[in-house]
């Protein structure tokens, strides 16, 4: 039978909690840029405390990323609620936080409502249906869409979804225009007077432009995109490509020269010196171009939807402010508040992709 020491487990135990406590903490630091990223990074000094890892240290560090922040909000939360009651409108005083709580309830409350209403819809519907085929008339089964007024959850991701749909297009059009621009002082300077021009415009003095070349290209019809989505859409795509286009000439032209020698004496092809070369160098730039675009064609979004009439937020500020009812200041301003949270997911989504595929300090 095998002796076993006592004096030694305790060292052994104290050599494997320094090890998991050592390992604990590299991982802690992998996972800080991605929280830092993300807009949670807080999140390493709560992990480092609960590890023991200089607390006093980590508890200046959470109070810096989130105890300010924390207090920040909490006073602009008591200054409104103070200075909202002083300001009176046609419709009454400015809501408070309390009130825009509310409504924001009511919309959930509202949303799941016709959640219900519209699966009661599809199964009297199937049941309906099913009762036909039983007594052999197939021929007049018939599946109706849902009809009802969409809920704030299916605004906000109409929304989503038409910011996205014209990002991508005006990522299309101007990554590898930048890229041309970038390479070519020639096409730079054919290309840089029109971005100059357009760049400043209003997206209220295209939206009557794009109305009627969408209107007279485009039909529309059953099972396509609406009409009001796709001018929201382009609308959205010529005003958010410009910061895209010029970071990225600006992110190609600014490559280090040493890299287009080697690309010379290696006698790369134009593909290879463009997706070996000048990406990777450009990319952190043109990231930055993205988040850029990304951010204007959210703000530009709104007004778009407002006078296109796209179901999405726009649109829900737009009929709130028709309605002039007594809780429509309140569901104005929880539509704001909505805007700005989702604003910020967005850029966090685009920090986080920008570091997971870039390498450079410079953010």
């Amino acid at each position: 039978m095998t002796s076993i020491d006592p004096a030694a487990l305790p060292e052994d135990s104290a050599q494997s909690r320094e090890l998991r406590l050592a390992n604990l903490s590299r991982l802690i630091t992998r996972c800080d840029p991605w929280f830092r990223a993300l807009g949670l990074g807080f999140l390493s000094p709560v992990w480092r405390m609960l590890i023991g890892d200089n607390p006093r240290g980590q508890i200046a560090d959470l109070w810096r990323l989130a105890g300010v922040p924390v207090l920040a909000i909490a006073g602009f939360l008591a200054l409104w609620a103070t200075l909202a009651p002083m300001v009176q409108t046609s419709l009454g005083a400015i809501p408070g936080p309390a009130q825009v709580w509310e409504q924001a309830q009511v919309l959930h409350a509202d949303a799941r409502a016709a959640g219900v209403k519209e699966a009661e819809f599809y199964a009297r519907q199937a049941d309906k249906n099913a009762e036909l085929v039983a007594a052999g008339k197939a021929d007049e089964v018939k599946d109706r869409a849902y009809t009802g007024k969409p809920t704030y959850y299916a605004q906000i991701a109409t929304s989503i979804k038409t910011v996205f749909f014209g990002f991508l297009i005006a990522t299309a059009i101007a990554v590898p225009l930048g890229i041309v621009s970038g390479l070519s002082p020639l096409a730079n300077a054919a290309i840089n007077p029109v971005v100059q021009i357009f760049k400043p415009v209003s997206p209220l003095a295209w939206l009557p432009i794009v109305t009627m070349v969408v209107s007279a290209l485009y039909a529309g019809g059953d099972g396509g995109m609406s009409k009001s989505f796709l001018i929201s859409a382009v609308t959205v795509t010529l005003c958010s490509l410009w910061p895209t286009l010029i970071n990225t000439t600006l992110g190609v032209a600014s490559i280090d020269k040493d890299l287009v020698n080697v690309g010379r004496v290696l006698k790369l092809g134009p593909w290879k010196k463009i997706t070996r070369l000048v990406l990777p160098s450009a990319l952190p730039l043109i990231f930055t171009g993205l988040r850029l675009s990304l951010g204007v064609g959210w703000m530009v979004l709104i007004a778009a939807e407002m006078l296109a009439q796209n179901p999405g937020l726009g649109k829900f500020v737009w009929d709130e402010f028709q309605n002039g009812s007594e809780q429509s200041l309140a569901r104005i301003m929880v539509a704001v508040l909505t805007i700005g949270i989702i604003g910020f997911l967005l850029d966090r989504v685009m920090f986080a992709l920008q570091s997971a595929f870039t390498f450079s300090a410079n953010r």
